[in-house]
């Protein structure tokens, strides 16, 4: 028996089918390791920056089965997917399942020639690609740690900041303060509709709209413009026209797949990436996270045979894309159809949408130019009294459609012009003058900032969808109407970042960065010196900023809004559901007031000490859960209860199990709700699903009984224990 390990359960089941009984096919599921959550535990910076890595959570019985298969296999494939993090995953397998003489193949499409091809040749695994996946890992979760651990001491903790979602949310940030410092002008839009006369030949007439050449700034001209313009005759004064062509664009890579499906399709990048891998799992497309645009040699002759017996020999012209980025990854091909014979591909609606324009842009890259005529017409007034700025309209026409006859959604309008002659007369229907102002530059939208990032050099293809998805779950940027927009608390962290670490989210260090990670893959630097390079100047730039002021002071508040309080100035600060008032004079006094001006309603004196510090007042708060009875002192006193009423309605009457004389509450945290018990933080005990009053039954093999609380279940099991280790908890593993 043979053994071959890819990453998907889909992707495996297309394989097995090629192979027939030759091979066990089996998944890895993606990662199966990953570094701990702690960062203490996490990598070994003294010892070299070296990686602790665990078997992820649920991934335990993975492991265990490719290590069985193992035993009995005469031949091991790690076939993960073709890119870096691939590789990084094959180690990882061989690592963790204790693999030996495994080797690597890597398929650019899942295909039974190229699978069978691949087979044939299989390598070692690329340890400098490994090396530059591992030193990005590392890198990220070094820089992320350190920037999120002065952001949540100095903004607000739970916040997080990143080697590449932080330059990403600051070119967001500095688009919205160009548009906050835009400053609109007035000008008038002049047009209008006119019609031709009916030649003798041809008696038809046409409507034709025409705009003014010159637009007008102040409202007197173009009144005046409008006047003349009514009161005289019209004739055509001038006719332009030219042969223009339109070249196809190149096959799909990461980033133009992104843009294009969603300004046509309206995905969301992680979205599309979803879908595309499904469709390379299926074998349908290539491999989907490249920055190339080269197709092979043999893709090339099955786009010919296609272009010519779908749209004729006429329409063909085989043609080579440069790949404009500099450090093309390891995935050769651009995005491309497996068989470019197979015009429709896909189950779902998504897949067949998103494999129509990846067939589409590819057949379409093989094609002749599309020609077209444009042609403009110029009207002026006859009259030689008074002059005003020639009116005009631009038209086409193709009249040769080459590669739009495969890609026709990327036509666009066109306007088509009747024919005309210099003199004719043309007849004024409607003529007026519309005020507007100059628009300030447009928001970035996820495709936007993808080419941005792109342009930039910032990230790379794999990384694209999960930079924008981080920066929205974080809630530093908001999508309204496709376009992005940062929150608050995003442009809080972005200028606290400029301004105290700006060089560590700057385009230049950002795009550095990948290309030393670049000279890792390609063996010209190592693992070790890049990072010993970047991180001690870092954690000293780092640790500087620890004896800095909290950032949440945004500025002073306008004069005229005085505390309700005390009259005093009041300031700008951030909270977690953004900006408002607070008085100058805080924590000595609590006045505030919301952006509109109206007050709000602060905490309450209840006259009673803190009964865990004994020097502070209780105070009767809002939180983000309902009131609760916190002490004056925080935070350097955290004691915290909630109010009376809202405790007697979150009372389930549950006794606690580990205090005796407590209740179990429900309370809301950042995960939702839970339960705990009445005396926090005295007592800690929590769990997960509500108390149903019952205790557990279970007999333990010393005879003794759990006792442990029973929480509410599913409709398949109504009741388990609320001690993880008790058999109880899953009782479907009892036979109950």
């Amino acid at each position: 028996m043979k053994l071959l390990i890819v990453e998907s359960p889909s992707k495996a089941k297309t394989i097995a089918k090629y192979l027939g009984g030759e091979y066990e096919v089996r998944a890895s599921v993606g990662h199966i390791r990953d570094l701990p959550k702690s960062n203490k535990k996490a990598i070994d910076i003294d010892g070299g920056f070296i990686p602790h890595y665990e078997v992820s959570a649920g991934k335990e019985k993975v492991v265990s089965d490719i290590k069985s298969l193992a035993k009995k296999a005469s031949e091991i494939l790690l076939a993960t997917d073709p890119d870096r993090e691939g590789e990084a995953i094959a180690w990882h397998i061989q690592e963790a399942c204790d693999l030996k003489g495994a080797k690597r193949v890597a398929f650019h499409e899942i295909t039974e020639s190229a699978i069978k091809e691949a087979i044939k040749e299989p390598r070692e695994i690329d340890m400098n690609l490994k090396s530059a996946q591992e030193a990005r890992r590392v890198l990220d979760r070094l820089v992320g740690y350190d920037l999120s651990g002065i952001i949540w001491k100095k903004v607000r903790y739970g916040l997080s900041a990143g080697r590449v979602q932080s330059p990403a949310l600051r070119i967001v940030m500095e688009k919205e303060r160009e548009i906050r410092a835009f400053i609109p002008e007035t000008y008038f839009v002049l047009a209008g509709e006119w019609k031709t006369e009916g030649k003798i030949k041809e008696s038809k007439t046409y409507t034709l709209a025409l705009e003014c050449e010159e637009q007008p700034k102040v409202k007197e001209e173009a009144e005046r413009i409008v006047k003349v313009g009514r009161a005289s005759k019209w004739e055509v004064t001038a006719l332009d026209g030219s042969d223009v062509s339109r070249s196809p664009r190149a096959p799909f890579t990461t980033s133009t797949l992104q843009q294009t499906a969603s300004s046509r399709l309206g995905y969301a990048p992680s979205r599309t990436m979803g879908i595309a891998q499904k469709l390379y799992e299926k074998g349908l497309i290539t491999y989907m996270r490249t920055d190339s645009t080269t197709l092979s040699k043999v893709s090339l002759g099955e786009i010919a045979n296609t272009v010519e017996n779908i749209f004729g020999k006429n329409f063909l012209e085989v043609r080579t894309y440069k790949t404009k980025s500099k450090n093309a990854q390891e995935a050769h091909e651009a995005i491309r159809p497996t068989h470019a014979s197979t015009r429709y591909g896909g189950t779902t609606d998504d897949e067949k949408k998103l494999y129509s324009l990846i067939w589409e842009r590819t057949i379409s890259s093989q094609m002749k130019d599309a020609k077209l005529r444009r042609s403009k017409v110029t009207a002026n007034i006859t009259n030689g009294k008074s002059t005003i700025p020639d009116f005009s309209v631009t038209g086409s026409v193709v009249t040769f459609q080459g590669w739009l006859i495969a890609d026709p959604d990327a036509r666009g309008d066109d306007v088509q012009l009747p024919e005309l002659n210099v003199g004719d007369n043309l007849n004024l229907l409607t003529l007026q003058s519309i005020e507007k102002q100059t628009q300030p530059p447009s928001r970035y939208t996820e495709a936007g900032l993808i080419k941005e990032l792109e342009k930039r050099g910032i990230g790379r293809p794999s990384t694209y969808a999960s930079i924008i998805s981080t920066i929205e779950d974080r809630g530093y940027v908001n999508k309204i109407n496709k376009a992005l927009h940062p929150t608050d608390t995003g442009e809080v962290v972005t200028t606290f970042l400029e301004q105290e670490l700006g060089k560590y989210i700057s385009d230049t260090f950002t795009a550095d960065m990948e290309d030393k990670l670049d000279d890792i893959a390609s063996g010209k630097t190592t693992y070790l010196k890049t990072l010993s390079d970047f991180y001690g100047p870092f954690l000293k730039d780092v640790k500087s900023k620890e004896k800095l002021e909290k950032a949440t002071n945004l500025g002073d508040a306008p004069d005229d809004l005085l505390c309700p309080l005390c009259k005093s100035k009041m300031v700008v600060k951030l909270a977690r559901n953004g900006k408002f008032y607070s008085c100058s004079k805080y924590p000595d006094c609590m006045g505030a007031r919301k952006l509109d001006g109206t007050v709000l309603e602060g905490p309450k004196k209840l006259g009673k000490a803190c009964p865990k510090c004994e020097k502070g007042e209780l105070m009767e708060r809002e939180g983000r859960y309902g009131k609760f009875i916190a002490c004056s002192n925080y935070p350097k006193c955290k004691y915290i209860e909630q109010d009376e009423e809202q405790r007697k309605a979150n009372s389930t009457g549950v006794s606690c199990n580990k205090c005796k004389d407590g209740y179990m509450e429900e309370r809301k945290g950042r995960f939702g709700v839970f339960y705990s018990c009445s005396n926090y933080p005295d007592c800690k005990h929590i769990i997960k699903t509500r108390p149903t009053g019952n205790r557990c039954s279970y007999k333990k093999a010393d005879g003794s009984i759990c006792g442990e609380l029973m929480m509410e279940g599913t409709k398949t099991i109504p009741e388990r224990c609320s001690d993880k280790t008790c058999p109880n908890h899953n009782p479907h593993k009892l036979g109950k």
